[in-house]
């Protein structure tokens, strides 16, 4: 295994459904890991809502995470050869973690999400994500996850370091297209 990538599922969806991108994004030495969320819900609420709301879940989420990233780092891998992506909640997940423990990784994409929480300040996050590569996926009137979120979450990104990729795809549904794997698997194939 020469790098992972750490998938996380949207909402009412299994750790077999986000790994179902594991076939388009496949390259040699590359281990793909899901965990999967209680009842499919990372957290009960709209990742819009008050933290408090949703904190003991993303609380678990977050602790799923950080076991798989302790597992990596006992079979050598360093978090310069770990990617992160998720779908939707996954994505919110995702670029929340990221965000809150900021490290070298190999890159980030989250497809269909953004930073979670009512209002983002850039002072809430700390740490660098100096050459990361981010990408940001999500159609601009994607029902549960605003434009607005998708931008502030790239400026935040950015502040932090990240080389960020941001695409909005006009009236696109909420769901993962055939650019942003094709992005993915660039960004993947570039890293390792």
């Amino acid at each position: 295994m020469r790098a992972a990538v750490i998938l996380l599922h949207g909402r009412g969806s299994t750790a077999q459904d986000i790994l179902s991108l594991a076939g388009p994004l496949s390259a040699d030495g590359l281990a793909f890991f899901a965990p999967e969320a209680e009842g499919g819900a990372w957290y009960p609420y709209s990742f819009l809502e008050p933290i408090e709301k949703n904190e003991k879940g993303i609380a678990r989420g977050f602790a799923a995470i950080d076991g798989l990233v302790a597992y990596l780092a006992k079979r050598g891998l360093s978090s310069r050869r770990i990617f992160f992506g998720g779908f939707s909640q996954g994505a919110c997940l995702c670029l929340d973690y990221v965000a809150r423990h900021a490290d070298s990784y190999a890159g980030v994409f989250g497809l269909s999400g953004g930073l979670i929480g009512p209002a983002l300040n850039a002072r809430d996050y700390s740490g660098s994500l100096a050459g990361v590569p981010l990408l940001l996926g999500c159609s601009d009137a994607d029902p549960y996850i605003p434009k607005g979120r998708v931008l502030e979450t790239a400026d935040v990104m950015q502040r932090l370091g990240a080389l960020v990729t941001t695409r909005l795809y006009p009236r696109a549904p909420h769901a993962v297209n055939d650019d942003e794997i094709g992005l993915v698997h660039d960004m993947i194939g570039a890293r390792i």
